[in-house]
């Protein structure tokens, strides 16, 4: 029995006259996205034993000699294999070799350029990219405000990891190893509100793993604040950060619980093309109120309960978002701040 690849063979000449049919791109299109869905399905599914033609035929919906016709071409190129013996389905060793060129290729400076530019048009503040060299941070792009003042930071400045959001951002989803690295190599303090005791940066870190966005509330300079979201890689583990960073005096709490989704959004977009394979968490989000006080050390304490729609729509927030719009539109006018 010849080997059936889905590759359409020598067709008799048509006879003289008759015009010659032109091969079906539709067809073509068809089955190649068909045959795609194989391989993502043995990507999704597959164990260390692989995954069996009845299921992928079951959940694809179509039947096993077409699973086998789709599937050709992919063993041939190496981007599955069969076991002998089993006959169930993995990825080849050309997958492999697609990841590997794919990733050598990226450059994150590249990769996050255009989110980071479209995240500072909408939030109209100081933006930065930074990757993790521990115990540090350090700051490979800036794409800088439409406002007078600027941030004092700049591209290839480093600053400790602990007392910035995208410091905090990376350290809150790396091992308890890297957190006490930073710790060691001491904390000292920039502000009256830098955090520097370990259980209070402990609880801090613990709050951005339930948020998914860290804040710096003028513990790195006296009238900044700063949110960010971490990047992951193709193994998940935080390697850098976007972050959004603006005076408190447009940077409000309640601007900064508008913007907090919005840098994690964009983070995440970043990590997909690294290829991290986190979700988005939208459905499980849980709401962080943390009190920021005026003077003194911010409070660390914090009421962790899940966003509800009632919630979400109260009087108070409904008239906070329509402030932060109304004074957005006045700054792209040239003045106003956030409430």
């Amino acid at each position: 029995m010849s080997q059936d690849t889905g590759v359409e063979g020598t067709r008799p000449a048509k006879p003289a006259g008759q015009a010659a049919s032109q091969p079906s791109a539709r067809n073509q299109s068809s089955s190649l996205r068909r045959a795609l869905a194989v391989l993502d399905h043995v990507r999704d599914h597959a164990d260390t034993r692989g995954v069996s033609l009845t299921r992928i035929a079951e959940d694809l919906g179509i039947s096993k000699s077409t699973v086998l016709r789709l599937a050709g071409p992919l063993l041939d190129g190496d981007l599955l294999t069969r076991d002998r013996e089993t006959g169930w389905f993995r990825l080849g060793h050309g997958a492999l070799r697609l990841g590997q060129a794919y990733l050598s290729s990226l450059d994150m400076r590249s990769v996050a350029a255009d989110p980071l530019r479209r995240l500072q048009h909408v939030v109209g503040e100081t933006c930065h990219l930074v990757v993790y060299d521990a115990p540090d941070v350090v700051y490979i792009d800036k794409v800088e405000n439409e406002h007078n003042v600027r941030m004092a930071s700049r591209v290839g400045m480093r600053m400790p990891a602990y007392r910035t959001a995208v410091g905090k951002a990376i350290l809150a989803w790396l091992g308890e190893d890297d957190v006490q690295d930073v710790i060691d190599a001491g904390m000292p303090p920039r502000t009256e509100r830098t955090i520097t005791d370990p259980a209070r940066l402990a609880a801090e870190l613990e709050r951005v793993r339930m948020s998914g966005y860290a804040v710096d509330d003028r513990e790195n300079e006296p009238e900044v604040r700063c949110v960010a979201a971490p990047i992951f890689d193709h193994t998940d583990r935080a390697v850098g950060a976007l972050s959004v960073s603006g005076l408190t005096s447009r940077m409000t709490p309640a601007r900064v619980r508008e913007v907090g989704p919005m840098v994690e959004r964009a983070a995440l977009d970043v990590s997909r093309v690294l290829g991290s394979s986190r979700p988005r968490r939208r459905a499980n989000r849980l709401d962080i109120r943390s009190e920021i006080r005026p003077e003194g050390r911010p409070d660390i304490r914090s009421e962790f309960r899940p966003e509800s729609r009632s919630e979400g729509r109260s009087d108070s927030r409904l008239e906070s978002r329509s402030e932060s719009r109304a004074d957005r539109g006045t700054e792209n006018h040239g003045g106003g701040n956030l409430p």
